[in-house]
């Protein structure tokens, strides 16, 4: 059966970028015009890590907008919505592309092993010290000699284990957590309240379902809510259902009627309403512009 949907082709635009590459398992690039052309939501089938030396830029990932400036390291994963909003002119950065197999290669042992990719579906952005930059950009160079030797039949593997031994040796340093910065139990709520409409927004837009699994009273849970978070949890799910759907009529080849199903709609026509009551225009103007 063919597949319902494809990712931004990615692949398209990196041949049209000066990029050291093993394949497509795993890609260096160093100029952002490849990043400037996904200005819209989009998904990506493979993971980006930046590293950004010089300069900034604002991405926003789930939904979060995060205003990234130097040295910071941010790790987009495989399979989140995101959107270049601004780059610098002047940025100096190292962007590295890692393919869904790649990744699942170094992640065969315990996950416990890798808390980079374990803390960055929550926490995609990392400022760096001295110590972490120069880590990383001592990886990267040694990476780009690695995929320079074409000769190397073992080349692949040994870029694999170049990255693990990056993990093990720089990752405990990216997410350590400050004891003084305890976070109250709202904001707690809050957070916990994110998390169940990221996992559950494609089939529950109600609030009394999220609610129920927190065991509180929709009317506490929306009041909390709004004055934490400065949105109501409407807001919230809405939010998600949309920036998803956007996502999928920019980035995949889905018709309406199968967005419309993939996000539980009972109907193409009410998703329809719904998406121009909540964005001012049609799915199919979006998809247009």
């Amino acid at each position: 059966m063919e597949s319902l949907s494809t990712f931004f082709n990615w692949r398209t635009e990196i041949k049209k970028n000066n990029a050291y590459s093993v394949g497509e398992e795993i890609i260096l690039l160093k100029d952002p015009n490849f990043f400037s052309n996904i200005n819209y939501p989009v998904k990506l089938d493979l993971t980006i890590a930046i590293v950004c030396m010089k300069g900034g830029l604002k991405v926003n990932v789930n939904l979060k907008e995060y205003d990234v400036q130097d040295p910071a390291l941010i790790v987009v994963i495989s399979d989140q919505i995101v959107q270049f909003k601004k780059i610098d002119k002047d940025i100096e950065a190292q962007f590295l592309l890692m393919s869904n197999n790649f990744l699942a290669s170094l992640l065969s042992g315990p996950q416990e092993r890798f808390p980079l990719f374990l803390s960055v579906f929550n926490d995609p952005y990392i400022p760096l010290n001295r110590e972490g930059l120069d880590s990383l950009n001592e990886y990267y160079s040694l990476l780009q000699k690695e995929i320079e030797k074409k000769d190397n039949p073992y080349r692949l593997e040994t870029i694999k284990h170049l990255t693990q031994a990056m993990f093990y040796g720089t990752s405990y340093q990216f997410h350590k957590i400050p004891n003084d910065n305890k976070r109250t139990k709202h904001e707690v709520l809050v957070e916990d309240f994110i998390e169940l409409v990221n996992t559950n927004f494609k089939m529950q837009r109600e609030v009394g379902f999220y609610a129920d699994k927190l065991n509180l009273t929709p009317k506490y849970l929306s009041k909390v809510i709004k004055d934490n978070s400065g949105k109501s949890a409407n807001n919230w799910i809405d939010d998600y259902v949309v920036l998803e759907a956007k996502a999928l009529l920019k980035s995949t080849n889905m018709n309406v009627q199968q967005i419309s199903d993939h996000l539980n709609f009972p109907s193409q026509s009410f998703f329809g309403k719904y998406f121009k009551r909540k964005v001012g225009i049609s799915p199919k103007e979006f998809r247009k512009e």
